[in-house]
């Protein structure tokens, strides 16, 4: 009983504060909108309405389980933004070709066509997830780390936002969402009950899940962190490459521990799937 109810201290402490974050990151978007005239960041507004909606849906049609249902709309945001990406990429690929379009001055000072709108988009989604978390507590312990994500993720984006800096950067960040996908999707079909009875789905997913943890979130979060480096010095005095150097550290070390936790998880999973062959 003590133990249950320092935990549910813990999670008032920790809403209070995650709660505080979200209601002045609230106050500075508005104020840069109404006050400044940056309509563009309407696209943020626009992004948290559209997954608020996508709850609302999945709640009334499928399943009013709060983890579900967030599970849930995360995989509709993972399958958008790495739609929108890749059609950014792609674009970007065709209209100026791979040599140009890595060069620092793309990377720090200009922003692709349709990158801005959708880091606004993706930056709504996570205001939106952050709140959705909050409201049905689902998170563990004093400092939660998906609320630590979440939160570092708003300040980075809306900072970039504000100022119209690192734009593309950030778009590149965002590659590691083709593995979300995977990750979402073993979610939902193990709390559906669908991914327990197909053992050679099962195995299927597990390979794509592998090759996208190393392709688009591993190793492409280590490139990045290295054409930091190896830019920094065209980066000049201001906050903006301490401020990416320390994300880019802090993804690195997600990654890492999220490779670990997924190989736990594969090495049970496919014991279970011996033990039923």
């Amino acid at each position: 009983m003590a133990r249950a109810g320092q935990q549910q201290q813990q999670q008032r402490s920790s809403a209070l504060f995650f709660g505080a974050t979200m209601v002045l990151w609230g106050i500075s978007v508005a104020f840069e909108i109404s006050f400044k005239g940056k309509r563009d960041l309407l696209a943020v507004v626009g992004g948290f309405c559209f997954y608020q909606g996508a709850n609302w849906i999945v709640r009334c049609s499928l399943s009013r389980d709060p983890l579900f249902v967030n599970t849930s709309v995360s995989l509709i945001h993972s399958t958008v933004t790495s739609a929108s990406v890749v059609l950014i990429l792609v674009n970007q690929w065709l209209d100026k070709g791979l040599g140009s379009m890595f060069d620092h001055s793309q990377l720090f000072g200009g922003a692709w066509w349709g990158a801005y709108t959708a880091l606004c988009f993706s930056c709504g989604y996570f205001a939106y997830d952050q709140l959705d978390m909050l409201r049905y507590r689902l998170y563990s312990g004093w400092i939660p780390s998906i609320l630590v994500h979440h939160l570092t993720l708003l300040v980075c984006f809306t900072l970039a936002l504000y100022r119209n800096v690192t734009i593309n950067y950030l778009i590149l960040s965002l590659v590691c969402e083709l593995h979300s996908i995977f990750l979402h999707v073993r979610k939902v079909g193990r709390m559906s009950g669908v991914r327990d009875s197909y053992s050679r789905i099962v195995r299927v997913e597990w390979a794509l899940n592998w090759v996208a943890f190393f392709s688009a979130r591993f190793l492409c979060h280590l490139l990045i962190t290295y054409k930091l480096i190896r830019d920094a010095p065209k980066f000049g005095k201001g906050i903006e490459l301490p401020l990416a150097l320390l994300g880019m550290a802090g993804m690195n070390v997600l990654n890492i521990l999220l490779g670990l936790d997924l190989f736990r998880a594969f090495r049970r999973e496919r014991s279970q799937l011996k033990n039923k062959d």
